[in-house]
């Protein structure tokens, strides 16, 4: 006989913050491109010019940018087949978007309800819709084009479920194949522990050099209008969460001030403290690495 005394501790698990974000990929639509811009006049008072302060001008944009072109909720996006979504449906999904676009506006009792209720007969006609579209498909494959699909669908849900990402073959330091599944995992934790933990040679500091000492010409607007005409839209944002899009879209004003900014920025040797909050992280791509799939 055996006694013991054990002892059971419940952990609490820990739940991903929820960060949302401002859409701002909804510049490139036109109406919402120039909503944008009329909306931050506004916010200015009227006036074109964009204030001499950063962290002014950041937040008046990021106000307006939250307010005239909403916010993600946050969540993970989950996978919806809408293979069979047909007029009607999209139709009162896009009025149930406006609905809640105008009730996040204004959190009126009246707005509410004109939601929850575009809310409920979207959830209808979509049940209703998903029932008519499979009966459709089942009327379909009892004939004998509709085996043929059949077939097709079946090969491509069996390519669907294969995990053509997963390496099963790699090479060590040496060139060898590993083949077993604990030397292959084995050699997946000294790449990543070598990746993550080697210095960057590009960021060692030599020492011992001479500043040259002269001066810097201040920077031209034309210089700055062609940096943002290089610039490519739809990158991800910074940590000042301010696209590029943005400065695109108020144009001249947005050249004005940046000009401004960066001249200022190098007089006084001090940039704004969210630009230095910025991270680089290099990703290597090299067509040699040991690690390249067989």
């Amino acid at each position: 006989m055996v006694v013991c005394r054990m002892t059971q501790m419940v952990c609490k698990t820990k739940t991903s913050k929820i960060k949302k974000k401002t859409k701002w990929w909804k510049l490139k639509k036109e109406e919402c491109f120039e909503e944008f811009r009329q909306k931050l006049r506004q916010a200015l008072g009227g006036q074109v010019v964009l204030p001499d302060d950063w962290e002014t001008t950041a937040e008046v944009i990021r106000e307006t940018g939250r307010k005239v072109l909403g916010v993600s909720s946050g969540r993970r996006k989950e996978d919806k087949e809408t293979w069979w979504w047909n007029e009607e449906v999209q139709d009162s999904i896009q009025r149930k978007r406006l609905a809640k676009k105008k009730w996040d506006m204004d959190r009126t009792e009246e707005n509410r309800q004109e939601y929850k209720e575009l809310q409920r007969r979207v959830k209808r006609e979509v049940s209703k819709a998903k029932q008519k579209a499979y009966d459709e498909l089942y009327t379909r494959l009892d004939t004998r084009e509709g085996e043929k699909n059949l077939y097709r669908l079946a090969r491509q849900r069996d390519r669907d479920g294969k995990d053509v990402q997963q390496v099963r073959v790699i090479k060590d330091r040496d060139g060898r194949v590993l083949t077993s599944e604990e030397s292959v995992q084995r050699r997946w934790k000294e790449y990543f522990e070598e990746l993550m933990n080697e210095e960057n040679e590009r960021e060692k500091r030599v020492e011992g050099v001479n500043s040259v000492e002269q001066k810097v010409d201040k920077i031209r607007k034309d210089e700055v209008r062609k940096a943002l005409k290089r610039m490519k839209s739809g990158k991800a944002v910074g940590p000042d969460d301010i696209p590029v899009e943005v400065w695109k879209c108020l144009g001249e004003a947005a050249v004005e001030f940046l000009t401004s900014l960066f001249n200022r920025v190098l007089e006084s040797e001090r940039m704004p403290e969210e630009w230095r909050r910025s991270v680089l992280v290099p990703i290597f791509k090299n067509k040699g690495d040991e690690l390249q799939q067989l």
